[in-house]
């Protein structure tokens, strides 16, 4: 696990960087970022590499600049910048190996609707079709069927909305689908293993925490609401662990920093009812043909 920038306890944005290792359970530091940075994304490519992007600089001013780690040496290097300075954006792996950058807060923080696409083999940013929706602090989830759902946020009034929307890479078009029952920014959205996505927690228009939480049904397109969070949380991380839960943990309830974790057990999907077999047609039985009697054979006469 990498663990990259963010806010120091001065408020400051960090440049450092450092590996967490789950057999020791040690952090050990690695080469520094180039550019210090919070409120970015990272993604980990198919080719190893984790790819930094945009966030905000100590001065809260949204950067267009990204940077790759490669593992080997420990080392960052600079890639293309976006053709968008933004900050607290999404950043979806697709299917093709492309990444996909969405909407965020721009170098003014106003809510922004542009999004642009990574080609790790140029390291060139492509516009693509803009969201239907400005907003930041929503979420992006890839869905099984290769679209990608954007959820929430605040907009550019700093209301948290309701709006979802639906990315197809095919034609680089955004597409509304069904709201969500709670306006939220700063939630999570987690895709569980029934190809369902679980919205949990986040902020209202005040900035207040929430308990909530509703599914997303691709199917449909709707949002149905489940069991709330026993602790009002928001910008927390949720984890679909290998067993189907999914763990919250963390997480701001102002003035509180919550350091409560609590799991989410999903719906278990309706099974598939198994089709009763046809049976195959009994022939008629053929009739036992009677023995035909062998004649008896002639004495033969004595000479």
């Amino acid at each position: 696990m990498v663990v990259a920038g963010g806010s120091e306890s001065s408020g400051n944005a960090s440049t450092s960087v450092e590996l967490y290792d789950p057999v020791t359970g040690t952090w050990t530091a690695t080469g520094s970022l180039n550019t210090e940075r919070t409120e970015h994304t990272a993604t980990l490519l198919p080719n190893g590499k984790l790819l930094v992007a945009a966030g905000t600089d100590s001065t809260f001013t949204a950067s267009p600049t990204a940077e790759l780690h490669d593992p080997a040496s420990g080392t960052w290097t600079g890639t293309g910048d976006l053709n968008t300075a933004r900050n607290l954006h999404t950043a979806t792996l697709l299917p093709n190996g492309m990444v996909l950058v969405a909407a965020g807060a721009d170098t003014s923080q106003s809510a922004s609707e542009s999004a642009e696409l990574y080609d790790p083999a140029t390291g060139i940013w492509t516009v693509t079709g803009n969201l239907n929706t400005a907003r930041y602090g929503h979420t992006a989830t890839l869905l099984p069927n290769g679209m990608v759902l954007v959820a929430g946020g605040f907009d550019d009034n700093g209301n948290a909305s309701t709006s979802t929307e639906l990315y197809d890479s095919a034609t680089g078009t955004w597409t509304p689908t069904g709201s969500l029952n709670t306006g939220r920014s700063g939630h999570t959205a987690t895709l569980l293993s029934n190809g369902m996505a679980v919205a949990a927690g986040g902020f209202d228009n005040n900035g207040v925490s929430s308990i909530t939480a509703e599914l997303y049904d691709a199917a449909s397109g709707t949002w149905t609401v489940t069991g709330g969070l026993n602790n009002a949380r928001g910008r927390h991380t949720a984890v679909l662990l290998v067993n189907g839960m999914v763990l919250a943990a963390g997480g701001l309830d102002f003035p509180t920093i919550n350091a409560t974790a609590e799991l989410y057990n999903g719906p278990t999907p309706t099974p598939s009812p198994t089709p009763t077999p046809t049976p195959s047609p009994t022939g008629t039985p053929r009739a036992t043909p009677s023995p035909r009697p062998r004649p008896t054979p002639h004495p033969r006469p004595t000479p």
